[in-house]
């Protein structure tokens, strides 16, 4: 009889270890799986930052090309308008007393208004070029922000996968060691993506800045083209009692 009851105790021992042995196989099978799947989420989330981050410093440095390049046609535009104006105001006087000189101050002067209005065209073509560029740099606002959400997610699968591989003891020891590792990949991918944004926002400030500059620089052009147009008006009508 007590035979019997160790046979039973020792049968019902042995169906609860094979039960256990079953559930952390389960447990470490759904723990490998989810890690696998955090592994590829990270290996695209690492592919896709790096090509925002080619893409970004493609796009800065065209950025900063062409900020560069408008900013001193800016300054010599201006400049170049300012002596003119004051050149022209000059003449003007002379032209007072000499007719034929202020004919040929004439020519110039209409010359010289076409030539502001052509500026004034360049400067809304930039205008728009700009308005172009700020809408860009938003998409690569709302492009760098998924990323954060996909490093983020890695980070949470990273960091389940560690609990599921502590709680396997030593079995799972191999798994601890990948989740940390992702973690770790992840923590730098987070970073990096910390870093585009602060560029992205260094960028927003340059392009703003350029921005406003244009629009400074296109007023600037109306105004001296209104000068310019004024002065033109005033010389037609000086010769015009001239020939009378």
């Amino acid at each position: 009889m007590q035979a019997e009851v160790l046979v039973a105790v020792f049968a019902i021992v042995a169906v609860a270890a094979i039960a256990a042995a079953v559930v952390l196989r389960l447990r470490l099978a759904g723990a490998r799986d989810e890690l696998r799947r955090g592994l590829a989420e990270r290996e695209a989330a690492q592919a896709h930052l790096a090509s925002l981050q080619a893409d970004w410093t493609r796009r800065g440095q065209q950025a900063e090309d062409a900020a560069a390049a408008r900013e001193q046609a800016l300054a010599e535009t201006i400049e170049d308008a300012c002596a003119q104006i004051a050149e022209l105001r000059a003449a003007l006087a002379a032209a007072v007393q000499e007719r034929d000189a202020a004919a040929a101050l004439a020519a110039r002067i209409a010359a010289e208004a076409a030539r502001l209005r052509g500026l004034a065209g360049t400067f809304e073509r930039w205008h728009e070029q700009m308005i172009s560029l700020m809408t860009q740099n938003q998409d690569m606002h709302a492009k760098n922000r998924e990323l954060s959400s996909i490093v983020a997610h890695v980070l949470i699968v990273s960091l389940n996968a560690s609990i599921e591989a502590a709680r396997a003891g030593t079995a799972g020891r191999g798994f601890s060691i990948v989740a940390s590792e992702v973690r770790s990949l992840a923590s730098r991918s987070q970073e990096l993506s910390k870093s585009y944004q602060d560029s992205l926002n260094r960028n927003d400030l340059v392009t703003t800045a350029t921005f406003q500059d244009i629009q400074a620089g296109g007023k600037m052009i109306t105004a001296s083209l209104g000068n310019v147009d004024a002065l033109a008006t005033q010389l037609r009508g000086q010769l015009e009692r001239s020939a009378a």
